[in-house]
């Protein structure tokens, strides 16, 4: 799998005419208001294939010039609710440009993923099954924590967690991605409510678990060790339902302790994880 990144500047609204201005407002929020907003968009196309004789999948050049071609240079500095004759029928939310930019491309490269950043802490996915998408958002909390097991000796926790056990404890800026899986709405263009999703990471875990020693100010984890691993399992289980009130579905949750060390829990299914795992994008960010 190989991946080409490409990036454009445009703006886009979001309001619906059969609603009220007030409906609208209720529903998008800042984002209603007249002539819109914008962004630097930051787009990763994922494509699969073999190596050829020369040593590679694609040409990259052919494939700069048809991601040019058929996307940026229509994209780049436009009005996106004009830019394309879908985004007068459904809104071009990041999750539903992601699609939209998917269709343009399949029948030239063989792509198995379209990742486009809104920004650095928004991004969708987009794998080419109808209307489902993935959408991301990203966070992060101050925290200390001390890895040790009360059943347990101080120079047997020490053996087992090192540095981590020493009594006192220690601290780490964590960064938090969640993303969840949802049907794109043909309407609005959503999978779910964007400041919902945002709300329901900041009331559940943000707000709770910023500026805390874990294991004294957080009741779950006066029994269970708060390593990054049972960290992020704890967030998945807080989030679960939450996303799931919102309409949409919770598919993983990284947390990122320090730049040497992370990891990734899911909400699905291990059935439904791994064909996504073998299509992701390998690269970390916009």
């Amino acid at each position: 799998m190989i991946d080409r990144r490409a990036q454009f500047s445009a703006s886009h609204r979001y309001y619906l005419p059969e609603l009220s201005e007030a409906e609208n407002i209720e529903r998008f929020g800042a984002c209603t208001r007249f002539p819109g907003h914008g962004h630097n968009y930051v787009l990763y196309v994922s494509m699969l294939g073999d190596l050829d004789e020369y040593g590679m999948v694609l040409n990259l050049s052919d494939v700069k010039h048809v991601i040019r071609q058929e996307v940026t240079s229509q994209l780049d500095f436009s009005y996106l609710n004009d830019a394309w004759p879908e985004f007068q029928q459904t809104l071009p939310t990041t999750e539903n440009i992601a699609r939209s930019i998917w269709k343009r491309l399949e029948s030239h490269l063989p792509i198995v993923n379209i990742r486009l950043y809104e920004h650095p802490e928004l991004w969708a996915d987009y794998l080419g099954n109808n209307m489902e998408a993935y959408l991301t958002i990203s966070t992060h909390f101050s925290a200390a924590h001390r890895l040790a097991r009360p059943d347990l000796s101080f120079e047997k926790n020490c053996e087992i967690y090192g540095k981590c056990a020493r009594p006192n404890g220690h601290g780490h800026n964590y960064h938090l991605e969640v993303t969840i899986k949802g049907e794109i709405d043909p309407r609005t263009g959503m999978i779910a409510d964007l400041v919902a999703f945002q709300k329901a990471v900041d009331d559940y875990v943000v707000e709770p678990f910023d500026h805390t020693f874990l294991n004294k100010d957080i009741p779950y984890f006066e029994k269970v060790v708060p390593t990054a691993e049972n960290i992020a399992v704890h967030i998945r289980d807080l989030l679960e339902d939450p996303i799931q009130q919102i309409g949409a579905r919770l598919y993983k949750v990284k947390l990122i302790e320090s730049p040497n060390n992370s990891c990734e829990v899911f909400g699905a299914s291990v059935s439904d994880v791994m064909p996504l795992l073998m299509r992701e994008p390998a690269f970390a960010g916009a």
